[in-house]
C-alpha cells in the first residue's frame, strides 16, 4: 500500500518532495486538484466535497493506506468531517492526516506568532483554535509557555501566483501581507499554506531588508514552513503506528496525478521528481 498526498494544486508537491526526501523508501501517490484550485475562497461544503473526492480516489484507485491532506484550507474546513464521517463509514482501517495541527504545534513554541494563509484558512480561525487547545493541555500539565499572541493576515493572491510559477510578481503582495505582521514584532511567522514555501527565499529577503532599514524582522524572525515540519511529524507518526507503517510498500516510487496538466505542474514534476516522471491526468 502507498502513501497518498492530496492538495488543491501544486503547493502539496512541495510537501510531497520534502516527505519523499525524508523517507525515500516508501511508494507515494500525489494528487493535485489543479483544475479547481484555489480552495481558499470556497464554502465549507464545497471544500469537503472536493477533498472527499480526492481522498476517495487515492484509497480506491491507488490503494493508499494513509492520505496526507497537504492543504491548510482542506485541513481547516474538511479534515475533521473526513475523519469522523467518511473514514468511519468507508475505510475504518485507514488514516487521513492534515498539515494544520503540526504547524500549530510548531507555532506554540513561540510567544508571539504571525500567520499568513488563504482567506478560507484565516477566516476559519483554525490556527488560533488549535494553538489554544495546545495551550490548554500545557496548562493542565504545567509544561511550556501557556500564553501566546497570534496575529493573522490573509494572503489570497499567493496561491494563483504560485500555480502560475510567478515569483517576481508576487513580491509586492508578499510585502503587503507580511508587513502588518512584522509590525507586531513576532518571534515567528508561519506560512499557513503549502503553496507559500514556494516563496520562502523571497520572504526571507523581505524580512532581512526590513531589518537593514532599521525596522524589526530579519533573522530574528523564525519562518515556520510546513515542508520542514510535516516530514518529521509523519516519521514520528509511523514510529507510533507500526500497524500502518508495516503495510506500506517500499519500492521508492512516486506517481504524480493532477486534474489539469499545466506548464508549471510539468516543470515542477520533472524538476523535483526526475526527468522521467510525468504528471498524469485523472478525473475525480
Amino acid at each position: 500500500m502507498k502513501i497518498g498526498i492530496f492538495d488543491s494544486g501544486v503547493g502539496g508537491l512541495i510537501i510531497a518532495r520534502a516527505i519523499r526526501k525524508a523517507m525515500p523508501e516508501y511508494d507515494y501517490v500525489y494528487l493535485g486538484d489543479t483544475k479547481r484550485v484555489p480552495y481558499g475562497n470556497r464554502s465549507h461544503e464545497t471544500v469537503y466535497e472536493f477533498t472527499r473526492e480526492g481522498v476517495n480516489y487515492l484509497f480506491k484507485k491507488e490503494n493508499c493506506a494513509i492520505v496526507i491532506i497537504a492543504c491548510n484550507t482542506a485541513s481547516a474546513k474538511a479534515l475533521r468531517r473526513i475523519q469522523q464521517e467518511y473514514l468511519v463509514k468507508n475505510f475504518p482501517d485507514r488514516k487521513v492526516l492534515g498539515v494544520l495541527v503540526p504547524t500549530a504545534e510548531e507555532c506554540a513554541k513561540y510567544k508571539k506568532v504571525g500567520i499568513i494563509g488563504t482567506s478560507g484558512t484565516i477566516a476559519s480561525n483554525s490556527f488560533p483554535i488549535e494553538i489554544k487547545k495546545i495551550l490548554a493541555r500545557r496548562s493542565l500539565g504545567g509544561v511550556g509557555n501557556t500564553k501566546i499572541k497570534v496575529f493573522q493576515n490573509p494572503a489570497p493572491m499567493l496561491v494563483p501566483l504560485a500555480e502560475a510559477g510567478e515569483k517576481a510578481l508576487a513580491i509586492p503582495f508578499l510585502k503587503k501581507y507580511l508587513m502588518p505582521l512584522v509590525a507586531k514584532h513576532p518571534d515567528a511567522i508561519a506560512l499557513g499554506c503549502t503553496h507559500y514555501p514556494f516563496y520562502k527565499k523571497e520572504i526571507r529577503k523581505i524580512l532581512l531588508a526590513q531589518r537593514s532599514l532599521g525596522g524589526v524582522g530579519g533573522k530574528n524572525i523564525k519562518i515556520i514552513s510546513q515542508d520542514e515540519i510535516v516530514p518529521k511529524k509523519l516519521k514520528e507518526y509511523f514510529a507510533r503506528h507500526l500497524e500502518i507503517e508495516q503495510n506500506l510498500s517500499k519500492n521508492g516510487k512516486a506517481k504524480i496525478l493532477v486534474t489539469d496538466i499545466t506548464k508549471n505542474v510539468e516543470k515542477l514534476t520533472k524538476e523535483w521528481f526526475g526527468q522521467n516522471t510525468k504528471p498524469e491526468l485523472v478525473k475525480l
